[in-house]
């Protein structure tokens, strides 16, 4: 009787371990790297495939340097990645950088304003550096999991343009993620 109860305890513990570590983040197979996590693209042509090779069919073709993607999936040199708009397919690593950027998301709701204001400070009514419109790509410098401090190329005006968005204000970044 109290082996079958040691047995049985022991069937418990190793099926609550076994769901524990499935709960838990893991890393990619070929990087160890967290999944999912953000990265963006190297070149200004990406071919996103519908399988990890290049025999599979071109589903897309990214044309813009810097877009953020999330990798949710590695295989050997290739990695599934997902865009804002929720594409996914297969890229290879070497068409993708560790650097971070974010896009500027659309607000919802009635009181929705057409553009997003890039603060001088990290505080709501600090004064405004730019009006940035959705779509626009910034290089995530830090973010305190509230704030985000992006510098953003605006070569139409004066050139880099360095201040502060709301985080919820970007895709590019998760939710209460610290970036230093």
């Amino acid at each position: 009787m109290r082996n079958a109860i040691l047995g049985t305890s022991l069937a418990f513990l190793l099926a609550g371990l076994n769901a524990a570590s499935a709960a838990a983040p893991e890393g990619g197979r070929a990087t160890k790297l967290p999944l999912p996590r953000y990265a963006s693209l190297k070149t200004d042509r990406v071919n996103l495939r519908e399988g990890p090779s290049k025999d599979h069919r071109t589903l897309w073709v990214y044309r813009r340097a810097g877009l953020p993607v999330e990798i949710i999936a590695e295989f050997e040199t290739w990695r599934r990645i997902r865009d804002s708009e929720g594409t996914e397919g297969w890229v290879l690593h070497s068409l993708l950088s560790g650097r971070r950027t974010a896009v500027v998301t659309p607000q919802a709701g009635a009181n929705a304003t057409p553009t997003v204001p890039l603060l001088a400070r990290a505080e709501a009514g600090a004064s405004e550096e730019a009006k940035l419109e959705p779509g626009v790509i910034g290089n995530v410098k830090s973010c305190t999991g509230t704030w985000c401090r992006v510098i953003v190329a605006l070569p139409q005006t004066r050139g880099d343009v360095d201040g502060y968005i709301r985080q919820e204000r970007l895709w590019g970044v998760y939710p209460n993620e610290t970036v230093e």
